[in-house]
């Protein structure tokens, strides 16, 4: 393989770009309404919440970066702590769901715009065309090399910044202009058809929305899937990951705080693709917003087409899966890892019509293996106990052992308060009228009939 030039590799800033890049996507712009209809006016408490949680979790990663800069994220930790037969379970199931994200947010932008343009965003047919011209292009642009598709995702991540602060300019100079500003517990009162929209907030309902709510953070833990193609990711990871999601949680409670100031009604009862739209009456600021969106899902495509690759290409550098599959072009793209990967993000949508429901069931329930995982590894780094040789890190109780600890036992009680029957039922007007069986086939695929076929593929190769 050709050896990397310094300049092709990311560096501090661009590894905080991609981290913002990797979680604001659809979730901010798409999903914030169904957030206020479960917490109400306690939707800022959840969000700061969903942020903190994250945080945690983030830390966990971080502290792991320093004691293995291998690419691969939660799969290189996990074989490093616990062994090459875990760490290829890991390995396996975290990049079959990241390839399930990747086709998440092809599918999001893809129906996005089929609807804006008035097309039919439920057609089959319609979706297919558009989810494989959307991979042409990112695939065009990947073939450039690292420093372009470097430069795309910091364009990307700057226009979806620029989108929110606008969104909270704006919403300032009109709340300062018309005077017009709801109590946050004006949500409360919110009825469609004379019921009220909120309901009482149980211990479960937080949790849940606390859940719904730290989906808009996620992707922090895939950051680190590129470590071989960043500067000092030992060295940067660990400030770049929690530097990014403060960054984030700011422009969150921002953007939430004006929209429940200025349009709480607009926002839960609206039918807009892009729900943050709806809370402005002006034409152009809804343009804005409808292109800072798209951009916003762009750019996640392109982060996701840049980390999922690389826990493929991990594997095979540790010689689990074929070494063939590390065959890098000469602009150092890793084009056999990139081609399975971006044909699983077509194939796994279209498996599942597209259901979007089912897909994020998928990629949630491995987001927990991960967060329960990694923060295990760390603990065992820090008593110095793992199963292959790690860097010599300068080790802290607080960021190796408390933190991984606290990441633990929130992952154990956001488990045991989740509301599985719902995830797992099919939901009509908050009532759960049957078992969604695709959601459950999908997770026997991913966490038991996939790694056990890689297994006994490349069995032969790991003994």
């Amino acid at each position: 393989m050709k050896n990397k030039k310094a300049g092709d590799k990311l560096g501090f800033s661009a590894m905080v770009f991609l981290a913002i890049n990797m979680m604001i996507g659809s979730g901010i712009f798409l999903t914030p309404g169904s957030v206020v209809k479960q917490a109400g006016s306690k939707t800022l408490l959840v969000y700061l919440a969903a942020a903190l949680v994250a945080t945690v979790l983030a830390m966990s990663f971080a502290a792991a970066a320093k004691y293995v800069n291998k690419a691969g994220a939660s799969y290189a930790y996990s074989k490093a702590a616990f062994g090459p037969k875990f760490g290829f379970y890991i390995g396996t199931t975290c990049y079959f769901a990241t390839s399930a994200v990747w086709g998440v947010a092809s599918v999001g932008i893809t129906k996005s715009t089929i609807s804006i343009c008035g097309g039919d965003p439920n057609n089959v047919g319609n979706v297919t065309l558009g989810l494989l011209a959307l991979l042409l292009l990112v695939t065009i642009v990947n073939l450039f090399g690292q420093k372009i598709i470097k430069r795309v995702m910091n364009l990307a991540t700057i226009g979806k910044l620029l989108t929110l602060v606008l969104i909270i300019a704006a919403g300032v100079v009109v709340l300062l202009v018309t005077g017009v500003s709801h109590r946050l517990s004006a949500v409360d009162q919110v009825t469609v058809h004379g019921r009220t929209v909120i309901p009482t907030l149980t211990t479960s309902g937080m949790v849940m929305a606390v859940v719904s709510a730290f989906y808009a953070f996620t992707g922090f833990e895939s950051v680190a899937s590129g470590a071989e193609d960043m500067e000092n990711p030992e060295k940067n990871l660990p400030r770049a990951i929690p530097l990014a999601i403060l960054a984030v949680a700011v422009v969150y409670i921002g953007v939430l705080t004006v929209a429940l100031k200025l349009n709480p009604t607009a926002l839960i009862k609206t039918n807009q693709v892009i729900a943050l739209a709806a809370i402005f009456n002006n034409e152009i600021l809804c343009d804005i917003i409808l292109v800072g969106a798209l951009i916003s899902m762009l750019g996640l495509n392109f982060a996701y087409s840049f980390s999922t690759p690389r826990i493929l290409e991990a594997m095979a550098r540790e010689h689990q899966v074929s070494p063939k599959l590390t065959q890098r072009t000469k602009r150092n793209f890793p084009v056999r890892t990139y081609s399975i990967s971006a044909v699983l993000a077509v194939l796994i949508p279209l498996a599942f019509q597209y259901n979007m429901t089912n897909l994020i069931t998928l990629s949630a329930i491995v987001r927990f293996l991960e967060f329960t995982v990694v923060p295990l590894s760390v603990i065992r780094f820090y008593y110095g106990k793992s199963k292959e040789q790690i860097l010599a890190a300068n080790k802290n109780v607080w960021t190796d052992l408390i933190i991984p600890v606290i990441a633990v036992l929130l992952v154990i009680f956001l488990l045991a308060e989740y509301n599985w029957r719902e995830q797992f039922g099919i939901v009509v007007n908050s009532r759960v009228i049957g078992i969604n069986w695709l959601a459950i086939v999908a997770m026997i695929f991913g966490f038991c009939i996939l790694p056990l076929m890689m297994y006994l593929i490349s069995r032969p190769r790991q003994q």
